[in-house]
């Protein structure tokens, strides 16, 4: 049976709860508008970039690849999924559903694959699900953080690709929703092939100028190449980060809804039972006071 000290430190401890919750809640709020910012400009920034090659292809009356044909080899592709997910706490089910669209995905792919991770929490998750990954990166903290790690992984895939061991590179990660929440979206980073082309040709030059390429021909599309496998990963990273920092504010308000709520049943105890008290105290007085009248 609950007991009034019983119930003061049960009001105590939510109250501590709740003050944690409103600093998280803080927090997540606080982050999510960096990460927002960080997208939102990548997001202009990728425009540019792709308006980039475009120029560059019409400058050099490019309309398709023509790609090498190789001698058949019995070796299959390799394809490389590179998985942003979250260490912290709190996210609901930010790793989970993930891990089963990657599961999803890759398993609608021909050939060799291969899994980086990024976040410790999903590469378990990664490896309960039979995808082994091979790599394990640290997830950034911080928008400054971003760049180092996005750094870590091109020189990665510039080796393996270099060695031959990796074809096709795609990624994988949560993006923000218009309205609330984020949904699992994936992105074909490499090869530029003649697909790659095809996603241009949706983009249309903004001017009726025929632009032209200053400088030379190959170092502006090396480029133009860096600076794409940069902010696509860039982009991801951003992107995946609002949609924890998303995810953990809508668990925190959840949270102190609850909380509020707890706090309300406990009060109401508490008065119900102090009153209680109140009431039989006043109930024994009355009663030796008309003990003592007879």
């Amino acid at each position: 049976m609950d007991t009034l000290e019983g119930l003061r430190r049960k009001l105590d401890g939510a109250e501590d709860i709740k003050s944690v919750v409103r600093t998280m809640k803080a927090v997540a709020a606080s982050n999510i508008g960096q990460y927002e910012m960080a997208v939102s400009s990548l997001g202009d920034y990728y425009h540019t970039v792709t308006l980039g090659f475009i120029a560059y292809f019409m400058a050099e009356h490019i309309d398709t690849l023509i790609e090498k044909k190789e001698p058949k080899r019995n070796k299959e592709k390799s394809i490389c999924a590179i998985v942003f997910g979250s260490d912290q706490g709190l996210v609901g089910q930010f790793n989970d559903s993930l891990t089963d669209f990657v599961l999803q995905s890759l398993n609608g792919f021909k050939g060799k694959k291969v899994v980086w991770a990024v976040g410790e929490r999903v590469q378990l998750l990664l490896s309960d699900v039979g995808l082994i990954s091979t790599k394990l990166f640290s997830v950034p903290n911080s928008v400054n953080a971003i760049t180092p790690l996005i750094g870590q992984i091109l020189v990665k895939i510039e080796e393996n690709h270099e060695k031959g061991t990796i074809q096709e590179v795609h990624i994988f990660h949560n993006q923000p929703k218009e309205g609330v929440g984020y949904m699992p979206v994936n992105q074909r980073l490499l090869p530029l092939d003649e697909k790659w082309i095809h996603t241009l040709a949706e983009l249309k030059w903004p001017t009726k100028m025929i632009p032209q390429v200053a400088g030379g021909i190959k170092p502006t599309l090396l480029a133009l190449i860096s600076g794409y496998l940069f902010v696509s990963l860039f982009r991801a990273c951003a992107e995946s980060l609002a949609s924890e920092n998303s995810s953990r504010l809508a668990a925190m308000q959840r949270a102190e809804k609850n909380i509020e709520e707890l706090l309300d049943d406990l009060s109401h105890k508490f008065h119900s039972l102090r009153q209680s008290t109140i009431d039989e105290e006043l109930f024994d007085v009355v009663s030796g006071f008309e003990a003592l009248k007879k």
